[in-house]
């Protein structure tokens, strides 16, 4: 099982003080000499994270919010990173895949070949046309990002490519600057639609499996992810291919459940001046079903249950403070590491 959290920005972030105050900050020039507080921060928790042994940092992206851009935060952090990769968000439609490609493979040269792509679709409109994207709707979404993505790979893989596509056409394009690696970058997705299924089964790596709206229960998210997972391993059959699985639980650690969450949540009342109700409700709240708040052996043993089913990296969703990330990484990630390589 591999380990992952989020880099605090305003759009992903709860119960950060130093975050919640970058954004109140982020229309307002700085100080002589000063870093935008939300990238010190960023750093000493990733930081914090490589050295806890975490395995990847989901740099996200919001152009249209205070978040410091998502490639520039990848870089400059994962530069002094020794073991986390950087899973850096692109939306498709917006930046042109051949810029794109370039980006990816001297990111991945400065991060010793540790960084992979989270292609977001997006749902955005108002973003995607101040920033001079195109807004796309249904199939023509996922066929700009199918070509997007053999864009990216061709570029990667040959000396030139072409491509003449209904979205994009490249005619002898060619990278002067390959990835680190013989093999390319990782593509991660996530998507609920049988149509993005199809398209994660054909194209990406990694599944993000997301929750179900419906379950109201561990029980109900259990038996949810063992049906998408059953469901994605018949649609990567069809085209000879597998993909890996993710999931994005929140995780708290306490003595209880109750005591977990409850800490949880006076951090976030008590720590910012004005809590967003959509982080809490859209991306706290669903995430606490998986059950991965409560005891040290609790959230072990469900992180088990989520290893049975198929799946092989745990985003975590959780308080960010270097403590709670030393807390996660000495009572979850290298229990369980060890763990699996007793069996191994």
């Amino acid at each position: 099982m591999q380990f992952g959290l989020y880099a605090p920005i305003p759009m992903a972030t709860v119960g950060s003080p130093e975050v919640a105050q970058a954004a109140e900050e982020a229309l307002s020039p700085l100080p002589a000499g000063q870093r935008d507080l939300q990238f010190d921060v960023a750093l000493d928790l990733v930081q914090t994270a490589d050295k806890a042994g975490f395995d990847l940092c989901l740099f996200a992206e919001r152009h249209l919010g205070h978040d410091i851009a998502a490639w520039v935060m990848a870089s400059a952090i994962g530069s002094r990173l020794d073991n986390i990769r950087a899973l850096t968000a692109v939306h498709p439609g917006l930046v042109d895949p051949v810029m794109i490609a370039k980006l990816a493979a001297s990111l991945d040269r400065i991060c010793k070949g540790r960084m992979a792509i989270n292609i977001v679709n997006g749902w955005f409109d108002e973003e995607f046309t101040m920033f001079g994207g195109t807004v796309l709707q249904g199939e023509e979404r996922y066929e700009r990002a199918v070509e997007f993505i053999t864009i990216l790979r061709g570029l990667w893989t040959q000396e030139s490519f072409t491509l003449k596509g209904k979205h994009y056409n490249v005619e002898n394009a060619r990278l002067l600057l390959k990835p680190a690696s013989p093999t390319p970058p990782e593509i991660f997705s996530v998507s609920r639609s049988p149509r993005g299924r199809d398209f994660i089964a054909e194209h990406c790596d990694w599944w993000f499996i997301d929750f179900p709206k419906e379950a109201e229960s561990t029980d109900e998210v259990l038996r949810a992810i063992d049906d998408a997972v059953a469901d994605m391993n018949s649609r990567t059959q069809r085209f000879g291919r597998k993909v890996r699985y993710a999931l994005n639980p929140f995780v708290a650690l306490g003595t209880s459940r109750q005591d977990a969450l409850e800490k949880a949540v006076n951090k976030i009342l008590t720590t910012e001046k004005d809590p967003d109700p959509r982080k809490i409700q859209q991306r706290m709240l669903p995430a606490t079903r998986a059950g991965c708040i409560g005891t040290p052996d609790d959230v072990r043993a469900q992180i088990r249950r989520f290893e049975d089913l198929g799946l092989d990296l745990i985003l975590c969703k959780m308080i960010p403070t270097a403590d709670n990330i030393r807390l996660i990484g000495r009572e979850i990630v290298e229990p369980l590491r060890t763990t699996n390589k007793a069996v191994a």
